[in-house]
């Protein structure tokens, strides 16, 4: 059975504190902005999975409440910073599996300031649920006094300029391109263009990233409402329609592990994997994608996943960036909304808000930063503990 997203909506995503919000007010508003681009009722939805990694365990009926009191079942989801997407993929599960015609997928964060801490829970390192992952990053590389989650991607970033030659200028120009994207997208938390050198130039966070390289914390929702082939046909969804082609979830293997490389640790076999299942079962493969939005928390991992996805073999993507083949005028367009570094991170909508960006592109109604022709879209989604999610997305 095949799944659609007929409806998609979010907040823009700011700074933690900028608006006097909580986070239902922001999840009523990106799930009702949802509904309408659905054109669909909130008493036409089944279930409801909603993910959120900061709030209490029953915050998602809370936020939901807020948007309707139907009785439905509603789900709380924390899978780290690939939050989102699993809750896409839980609304998909229930689409294809037969179960529900019309689901909600739902996800929102109010962050605090300030770099995360050993986890996304922001706690100590004994205490993370990420303690396996840092134990190798400190037996490599030692543990200093940087945030963490910028110390473990900062030390993959140093790994990737030993083994390949790859230089601070590449990933700069990860960031750069990112920024330069989010200028044309009102959702951003940011959207100042910066030069490669003005990246460089900034405060270092972790060596060799810099302050502009490393993605906010954010406050912010997102939303998408996932329907089966038949609900579309019923309700003259055509238009609306666009298809999960092919998702795919992957957790942590012992080559994530074995290698006592950074890169391993922070989740490259993960994506590796998740990308090859889903191109099987969506029957693409890379060559076919139009627009990519992929999970750029630190420009590093932009490039690792380059290469996880198949974009370019193993050490090139640094090269692949620097070409302009993942702007516009490129092969791809990677992250049009600004990624994770630009348009902002709130942990448990950013996967949601991926497929917001892509389901506007394959429709058509990304405005001043739409990909011309898009057909195909990748989101890429991943979170160190772990979980890895890749979603192909087509219009039909």
């Amino acid at each position: 059975m095949k799944s659609y997203i007929v409806g998609v909506g979010m907040t823009k995503f700011e700074k933690p504190g900028t608006r006097a919000w909580q986070y239902w007010d922001m999840a009523e508003e990106a799930g009702t902005k949802a509904l309408a681009d659905a054109q669909v009722a909130y008493e036409d939805v089944e279930q409801v999975p909603v993910g959120h990694c900061f709030q209490a365990s029953t915050a998602a009926q809370r936020a939901v409440y807020a948007i309707g009191l139907t009785g439905v079942p509603v789900y709380n989801v924390n899978n780290n910073c690939a939050t989102g997407s699993t809750a896409l993929m839980m609304a998909r599960q229930f689409v294809e599996g037969g179960i529900s015609d019309c689901v909600l997928a739902l996800g929102f964060e109010k962050m605090a300031r300030g770099a995360l801490g050993a986890g996304a829970d922001g706690g100590d390192f004994a205490s993370s649920p990420v303690a396996r992952h840092y134990g190798i990053m400190a037996a490599a590389h030692g543990f200093e006094a940087t945030p963490p989650t910028a110390q473990i991607f900062g030390n993959a970033a140093r790994e990737h300029m030993e083994r390949h030659g790859t230089t601070e200028r590449q990933l700069a120009a990860v960031a750069a391109k990112n920024h330069r994207h989010s200028a044309d997208n009102p959702n951003a938390q940011f959207q100042d263009v910066w030069s490669v050198d003005e990246i460089l130039a900034a405060r270092t966070v972790h060596r060799p990233l810099t302050k502009l390289q490393c993605s906010p914390t954010s406050d912010g929702a997102a939303a998408a409402v996932v329907v089966s082939e038949r609900f579309v046909v019923r309700h003259g969804l055509h238009a609306r329609a666009v298809e999960i082609a092919g998702q795919a979830m992957t957790t942590d293997t012992e080559e994530s592990f074995a290698s006592g490389s950074c890169i391993d640790v922070v989740g490259t076999p993960m994506s590796r994997a998740a990308a090859r299942l889903a191109y099987e079962r969506s029957g693409l493969g890379i060559e076919d994608v139009d627009v990519v939005e992929l999970h750029d928390c630190f420009s590093v991992n932009e490039l690792l996943t380059y290469e996880a996805l198949g974009m370019c073999p193993d050490g090139e993507s640094g090269k692949l960036v620097e070409s302009g083949a993942t702007t516009h005028g490129g092969q791809w367009v990677v992250n049009p909304s600004g990624g994770l570094i630009s348009k902002g991170h709130p942990l448990g909508a950013t996967g949601l808000a991926q497929a917001a960006e892509l389901t506007w592109q394959l429709r058509g109604e990304a405005g001043g930063r739409q990909v011309a022709g898009a057909r195909v879209g990748l989101a890429h989604n991943i979170g160190l503990g772990g979980a890895a999610v890749v979603t192909l997305l087509r219009k039909p």
